[in-house]
């Protein structure tokens, strides 16, 4: 069956909330479950909404060695910072993370939009929040690492908290962005890690959101420079990583999100699809909106459809609907290209 939804990974190149929503609600008038709010002002680049905050605490101090997490040449500098001396992981104060305060002023937004009828009512509010691994690795050097990562992690999951005691849970949703996870397992940030390393701390993410409240999350290789940090050889790992993630969490996962490289229209990409046992209760989105439409061959998105069908009827889960995505977000394309992007969403919905 062709997709019939569409889902936001987060950011949208565009001036501020309020654009963001309306440019995608005058595009798209389909097919959209959750509204994202694009992540503008400072949270335009992802972690560095955090490592900036990070750079101003005591506890820290820069280090003039060590790998930078960006290599991307249109990345931001990233700090790597160790503890001063002294300083431990249990006695770090960490500051206002942000995200609560920035999804309460998206909420009042959305809330406006949708009571003059702009955004359909069925819509939720979508809270797109990094992992906590993602703004600790490559950030924290490696020998502090194991002592101020729990610490952060309880900070982070303190400010989501925040957010679900100030938000209605009817009206939201929550999304984590795994990217640095798969750096990890595939090894491209240092030595591979086994999945047994990463799904817990995955499943805790996800169990910190309130049963009432759907979660999901968006499977990323990376997009600096619209390249990954390694091309992913089939769908393999994502989904082996969506079944270690749900056998470990305590609460089901409402939406997943998943790479597919803009060129892959072979079915060997997407056979793993036909081991996916999640069932009708997971909402699943594909990265068929291609950054530059004009590069990839023609039919490609046709082909990839036929595939994806192909694999989920056979599948533990059966065949189903799902939807379609861009690979990340837009905060890397140019605010030129977003509208022709969510015209493209509803050209492919319509095709």
């Amino acid at each position: 069956m062709p997709p019939s939804s569409v889902h936001f990974n987060g950011s949208v190149n565009l001036p501020d909330t309020e654009t963001v929503m309306r440019e995608i609600c005058s595009r798209i008038p389909t097919g959209v479950r959750r509204m994202t709010d694009g992540e503008t002002g400072d949270r335009n680049y992802w972690i560095r909404f955090q490592t900036q905050k990070f750079e101003q605490m005591p506890e820290f101090e820069a280090v003039s060695v060590g790998q930078a997490y960006e290599t991307a040449a249109d990345a931001p500098p990233m700090p790597q910072l160790r503890l001063v001396e002294g300083a431990s992981g249990e006695t770090i104060t960490w500051p206002d993370l942000g995200y609560a305060d920035e999804y309460a002023q998206s909420f009042a937004t959305f809330e406006r939009m949708q009571n003059e009828g702009t955004i359909p009512s069925d819509v939720r509010l979508q809270l797109q929040y990094p992992t906590p691994l993602a703004s600790m690795a490559g950030t924290i050097v490696a020998d502090d690492l194991p002592a101020v990562a729990p610490s952060y992690e309880q900070a982070l999951f303190a400010d989501l908290d925040t957010a679900l005691g100030r938000l209605p849970h009817q009206r939201i949703a929550v999304q984590w962005d795994v990217a640095v996870e798969f750096g990890a397992l595939e090894g491209a940030m240092g030595p591979k890690m086994p999945m047994d390393q990463i799904a817990p701390g995955l499943a805790r993410c996800l169990d910190r959101v309130t049963t009432d409240v759907p979660v999901g999350m968006h499977l990323c290789y990376g997009d600096y420079g619209h390249q990954h940090f390694k091309q992913p050889e089939s769908l393999q790992m994502q989904v082996d990583l969506v079944h270690a993630v749900t056998a470990a969490a305590g609460r089901p996962l409402s939406f997943v999100s998943f790479t597919v490289p803009q060129g892959r229209h072979d079915s060997a990409y997407f056979d793993p699809l036909s081991e996916l046992q999640t069932g009708s209760e997971t909402e699943l989105y594909f990265a068929l909106v291609p950054y530059h439409p004009d590069a990839q061959a023609p039919g490609t998105t046709a082909e990839q459809i036929e595939h994806i069908d192909a694999a989920l009827a056979n599948s533990p889960g059966g065949a189903r609907h799902w939807g379609i995505c861009t690979e990340c977000g837009m905060g890397r394309v140019d605010t030129a290209d977003v509208p022709r992007l969510l015209d493209l969403h509803s050209q492919i919905l319509a095709s």
